[in-house]
């Protein structure tokens, strides 16, 4: 079983999206046949709820979800035996040096941080104070670049890979792309293993299977 943080200083980078859709797609891959047994936990600890407004609204929804504040439960996740996976959906909040309790417990409780960023210039100076808070918990940790739209060409995106890969930060081979679909998903109630086939929701479903395999993987 392995405890993923979604974390990033950064509100909008997308954390509840990662969330939501890695559930999802961890969940279609991992879920016994013929079983109503559900195998990956969503959790959130953001006040605002959007990953669980967003999967209240989906039907059949593969994953569990739980929205949760206590700190002596979100400490507790790593002994929830019964699911396989687990993904933690995070306020874009840090306290003073990281101290905040609530990140403590957070930082006990995970296996790995997943830091999703933007290719964007006003993104990287809160990644950068993100990763320097965990690395001071010493917690493995991964970079993953969302967000890109290949309609803006690749200048932006290999600046900010050659940022990250400059600063030393482990990345995620994986870059999730910005499709109109995902930011319809929230409103529609659907999550990315119930988009409509057709090739964009093709690749953007493979997007997250991929970044899901890596992160089970640490293949980076």
């Amino acid at each position: 079983m392995a405890v993923y943080v979604l974390l990033n200083q950064k509100g909008g980078v997308g954390k509840s999206t990662l969330t939501v859709n890695l559930a999802a797609v961890t969940a279609e891959a991992t879920q016994e046949p013929d079983t109503e047994n559900q195998s990956v936990l969503a959790v959130s600890v953001d006040p605002q709820g959007s990953a669980t407004w967003w999967s209240e609204r989906v039907d059949d929804l593969p994953f569990v979800i739980t929205q949760e504040d206590n700190p002596e439960t979100l400490r507790g996740l790593s002994d929830l035996t019964n699911f396989s996976s687990i993904f933690v959906d995070t306020p874009g909040w840090l306290g003073a040096g990281g101290d905040d309790p609530m990140i403590k417990v957070l930082m006990e409780a995970a296996d790995l941080v997943v830091i999703p960023t933007l290719p964007q210039p006003l993104a990287f100076d809160p990644t950068a104070r993100t990763v320097e808070v965990v690395q001071s918990y010493g917690i493995p940790y991964v970079v993953v670049i969302n967000g890109w739209d290949p309609r803006d060409g690749k200048a932006s995106l290999t600046d900010t890979q050659n940022l990250i890969k400059g600063q030393g930060w482990p990345l995620a081979k994986t870059v999730i792309r910005q499709y109109r679909i995902h930011t319809n998903a929230a409103a529609e109630g659907r999550v990315v293993t119930s988009y409509p086939d057709n090739k964009i929701s093709f690749n953007a479903r493979s997007d997250f299977q991929k970044l899901a395999l890596e992160l089970a993987t640490g293949r980076w």
